[in-house]
């Protein structure tokens, strides 16, 4: 029961701090305000009132009996009760009250009014809508009836409007003040979090500055540390691989020299091929070095990208469905390295590939099908890391080093996106990328 509950209050709660801090503030400035508003109403509201429509059906009765005596003169009495009770009274010796049509019970001032008069006459009616500043009231007598138009500041105190007027506006108030600081407040935190995504998003950004409060830059001074230490491990591996591959070189073009003297073919045959294979390892290690390049992020057609991408294969395996004019904020050469990188793949295990490039709500979506061996469903997770190579269902791999998915992987994840490993409706591999735009 509770965690259904709870569940239920999570649901209606907002999700956002800036909202639910406003929540916190709001409402019990909201419900002060309504329990003011009902004590006043209560007390001041419908006790005044009461009091007042009270004396003024009095006065009302009084006119009536007045009317009934025979020694006062009826004219007279209706301009003294003008005079001194401030309502005008007219006699219709024939005619009937008008029939109700709607009781308005929502009103405090006809509920009253009605609740009084029922105590003094038996047949009455009346009007508080028809007009601005005053109620029209018909009492029944003999075979007509009075018609009196009496001010409504009789039954109403003016002073409520004024007094609910000073309780509103101070609540509006705080609640516009609470929003200014709550504002200031939230906003150090949305500068932290889109920080956080712009650099998990593998852009560059300057010095993160914290603001706000104390615990806010606690945290804002931990994430630029946390920042420092990680760009410094990632230049630390990238100058490594760097360094090493470079390295390597220089043995590797001395060894080429030796066996242009080597007169025996074969040997020269198999010592050739192997000094070639180094020379791919040892590419793709500068390749997987620079994968995490700063590279500035601009804004550029992907589908152009893409479609230049596939052109220079000249190859007819490739099947082409784009849809053009779809731009990316990105790093383009890295995302140029990652298409050759996956269709080189697909090119090296099949002979029918197709492309597909389509804009999905708020993401854009690369597929590349194809009909070769595929990968199994346990190896799909595994061949995304570095270094990791299937030997069985997937053609000679002696000439990788089982880096072209893994940078393919850490370019679209440094873009935010996320690449998927799937059966193909070709019957092979399906790389399914999809990136936040």
């Amino acid at each position: 029961m509770f965690y259904g509950l709870n569940k239920l209050i999570k649901k209606v709660l907002p999700k956002r701090l800036f909202y639910r801090a406003l929540l916190i503030v709001a409402a019990p400035i909201i419900l002060l305000q309504i329990i003011i508003s009902i004590v006043f109403f209560d007390s001041l509201w419908i006790k005044t009132n009461k009091g007042m429509t009270r004396a003024l059906v009095g006065e009302i009765k009084f006119f009536v009996d007045a009317y009934e005596n025979e020694e006062y003169e009826k004219d007279n009495l209706i301009l003294l009760f003008k005079e001194h009770y401030n309502f005008n009274v007219r006699f219709q010796p024939f005619g009937n009250l008008p029939e109700i049509e709607k009781e308005r019970w929502f009103s405090p001032m006809d509920r009253t009014l009605r609740r009084e008069l029922k105590t003094k006459f038996s047949e009455y009616w009346f009007d508080t809508t028809s007009y601005k500043d005053l109620i029209k009231l018909n009492i029944k007598y003999l075979n007509g009836y009075f018609e009196f138009f009496i001010p409504k500041d009789r039954v109403t105190n003016t002073s409520a409007r004024l007094f609910a007027l000073w309780i509103t506006f101070p609540a509006f108030l705080l609640i516009i003040i609470a929003l200014i600081f709550l504002k200031n407040q939230t906003r150090p935190i949305i500068n932290l979090a889109k920080a956080s995504e712009r650099f998990g998003r593998g852009e560059e950004i300057e010095e993160f500055r914290p603001s706000g409060a104390l615990e806010i830059r606690q945290a804002g001074f931990e994430f630029e540390r946390m920042r420092k230490r990680i760009l410094r491990h990632l230049n630390q591996r990238s100058e490594m691989l760097s360094g090493i591959s470079h390295d390597l070189r220089t043995p590797l073009t001395r060894m080429k020299l030796q066996l242009a003297f080597v007169k025996d073919e074969k040997i020269t045959k198999k010592l050739s091929d192997d000094v070639e294979e180094m020379e791919k390892m040892l590419n793709e290690y500068l390749q997987f070095a620079s994968s995490t390049s700063s590279e500035k992020t601009i804004n550029f057609n992907i589908s152009n990208l893409i479609i230049s991408s596939i052109k220079k294969y000249n190859e007819e395996r490739i099947h082409l469905n784009i849809e053009k004019e779809i731009f990316f904020d990105g790093r383009k050469n890295l995302i140029n390295r990652c298409m050759d990188n996956l269709i080189n793949n697909a090119l090296k295990y099949s002979d029918k590939i197709r492309v597909s490039v389509s804009k999905i709500s708020k993401n854009i979506i690369i597929s590349i099908d194809d009909n070769g061996p595929g990968i199994p469903l346990r190896e799909r997770e595994n061949v995304l890391k570095p270094f990791y190579k299937i030997n069985k269902g997937r053609g000679d791999s002696k000439s990788s080093v089982g880096l072209g998915l893994s940078i393919s992987s850490d370019v679209v994840r440094s873009h935010g996106g996320k690449i998927i490993l799937s059966d193909s409706d070709l019957g092979g591999l399906k790389v399914k990328i999809s990136l936040p735009f």
